[in-house]
């Protein structure tokens, strides 16, 4: 072993550590890595930011932005709120979830899949009485397994893809995971539909984390009635099934300024009358939103036309930038004017000394605020909210536009006609222009820690490969599996991978697996897509731990999980991801 490989075998090992101890932030941890390799002299001066500036991270940007246009057009909510039936089972439920969250992850990055319908799932779960522990858990690990099904749909795949270009000569495509990514997530989707869903633990299923925050109910709301209303022309009476599915009550009609009361549930609605109704925030917002209406006014504990403060629940994933701070250190009710009144952790309501609480990733917060400056206050807070909100951040009339854009440019870049990176950014710069993303929103939309942590990680990997640090361990892997046949070491390499995935960050997995298998597949005379696909695969796996995909750790909080619920299920997904996977593997990319 060389001095050099000593050195980065030492920063990489140490990387492992701090990222495993989690008390400091990934990003900070490879970027320090990343100076320590500079100043130790094992890379050059001038490469130590040339990941900053690498395919993949470019890539990696532009999907979140896509993502946020997405979301914001309504394209996704046209289709999520189709899937929503409280008669359901709970099977029947999960697999028509885990099916969407999939298909979701395959078209943009999963984490912003799960992100839009985690409320879908939460309202369904409140509708059906029953504990959303019982579906969260399916629904993150279907939005995992289900971006390995193309080149955007997880970080992972774009590095091995840009990886490969330098390896191999030439990127994979974008549906060159599909045979076998698709195979995988069905199998897995499959899983958790039939079995996976009832080997949560009961005792988590039968408590439902949501209800012990603040209840939300007792708020006075106007709606307005919009032309395209399918209410328009009918007497009131007839959204009552409508507002019983949504958990609401009808109240009365506001015309010209003037409370129908007596009347009101006879009377005709007409356009732009204010339909009255009572409940809880997110049951007022699902209610307008199917009925086709929009927010009007609304006040706490009645009067109408008076500013709204209002009550949001929010969770907090990792890298949100009050994750590791309190609220008094963000200075949220100084800056932002919303007060942080409550915490929700792992179940477990903290009562006293809120404001200074440190946050910790997975918690639920309980905001109090403006209405008109919440949804921008979730945003820069970085959380997640967990009921669809109305403020400001759909554009429904944009949706179909939005959809067209984004997939003209993917059919541009897997037909050749567009380099992939110039067609999301020509989506990019279509979105801002049209206003489906605003530019105060562009920069928002991007994980700037992931874009850290890879831009660090990837200078390291090149030097680890290129002073013969991956050669030494694949070597090392080739001795100690020595007599096996090529398909058992390339089991091997998938279970080593997988295990490194469910402890740490996928992309700090991928930029390290990645070159190990590529020059194991050398010293084996090997097909070496073979061995990155099956890399690509593990890497996105991560089922065992909250921390192993940032999905895991969004979920923690709403579903009310402890740290070693996940094995349960995510152990035999785990099974079932490699006995699918290598077959498939060994398939379409023959040894």
């Amino acid at each position: 072993m060389t001095a050099d490989q000593a050195v980065l075998f030492a920063i990489i090992i140490g990387v492992f550590v701090f990222l495993l101890w989690g008390r400091f932030r990934y990003d900070l941890v490879a970027f320090t890595a990343l100076v320590v390799a500079l100043l130790t002299g094992v890379i050059p001066k001038h490469d130590v930011f040339s990941g900053f500036g690498h395919p993949a991270v470019v890539i990696i940007a532009l999907v979140l932005i896509v993502s946020r246009g997405l979301s914001r057009s309504g394209a996704i909510e046209m289709l999520a709120r189709r899937v929503i039936d409280p008669k359901r089972s709970v099977g029947a439920h999960v697999g028509i979830m885990a099916t969407v969250a999939a298909a979701l992850s395959g078209i943009m990055n999963n984490v912003a899949a799960l992100a839009l319908l985690m409320p879908i799932d939460l309202q369904a779960a409140r509708r059906a009485k029953r504990s959303p522990a019982l579906t969260l858990m399916p629904l993150s690990f279907a939005s995992i397994l289900g971006g390995m099904i193309t080149l955007i749909g997880t970080p992972p795949n774009i590095v091995i893809a840009t990886f490969r270009e330098g390896a191999l000569g030439a990127p994979y495509g974008m549906f060159d995971f599909f045979p076998v990514g698709v195979i995988v997530a069905l199998a897995g989707v499959l899983f958790v539909a039939f079995i996976g869903w009832r080997l949560i633990p009961v005792d988590r299923s039968r408590r439902d984390s949501t209800k012990e925050l603040e209840d939300l109910e007792g708020y006075i709301a106007e709606v307005k009635v919009l032309e395209s209303s399918e209410a328009v022309g009918k007497p009131l009476g007839d959204l009552d099934s409508l507002a019983e599915e949504n958990d609401v009550h009808l109240l009365g009609l506001v015309r010209g300024g003037k409370r129908l009361r007596g009347r009101a549930r006879r009377e005709e609605i007409r356009e732009n009358d204010l339909v009255v109704v009572e409940g809880s925030p997110e049951a007022i917002d699902g209610f307008a939103g199917a009925a086709g209406f929009e927010y009007g006014g609304a006040k706490e504990d009645g009067g109408i036309g008076s500013e709204v403060e209002e009550l949001i629940e929010v969770v907090v994933p990792e890298g949100a930038r009050i994750a590791g701070r309190s609220a008094l250190g963000v200075r949220l009710l100084y800056r932002q004017g919303v007060t942080l009144l409550g915490i929700s952790r792992r179940g477990k309501r903290i009562r006293e000394r809120v404001r200074k609480a440190t946050i910790l990733p997975g918690d639920i917060l309980l905001l109090f605020g403006p209405e008109d400056r919440l949804g921008d206050v979730v945003r820069w807070l970085g959380c997640l909210p967990l009921a669809e909100r109305g403020i400001g951040i759909t554009r429904r009339s944009k949706a179909y536009l939005a959809v067209g854009l984004f997939a003209g440019a993917i059919l541009a870049a897997s037909t050749g006609l567009l380099y992939l990176p110039l067609a999301l950014a020509a989506v990019v710069v279509a979105y801002i222009g049209l206003g489906i993303v605003p530019l105060s929103q562009v920069y928002e939309a991007i994980e700037w820690p992931v874009i850290v942590l890879l831009g660090s990680m990837i200078p390291l990997g090149a030097a680890l490969a290129s002073s013969g640090g991956t050669a030494l361990v694949a070597r090392g892997i080739a001795n100690a599996t020595a007599g096996l046949p090529t398909a058992a070491v390339l089991a091997v390499l998938m279970l080593v991978t997988m295990s490194l995935s469910d402890v740490l960050n996928n992309v700090a997995t991928v930029l390290i697996a990645a070159p190990i298998g590529v020059d194991l597949a050398g010293r084996l005379g090997a097909n070496p897509d073979a061995f990155l696909m099956a890399v690509a695969v593990s890497a996105s796996c991560a089922f065992l731990t909250p921390i192993g995909h940032k999905n895991n750790t969004i979920i923690m909080g709403p579903g009310g999980y402890r740290f070693g619920d996940y094995w349960r299920m995510g152990l035999p997904l785990e099974i079932v991801v490699v006995l699918v996977g290598l077959p498939m593997i060994l398939l379409v990319w023959p040894l």
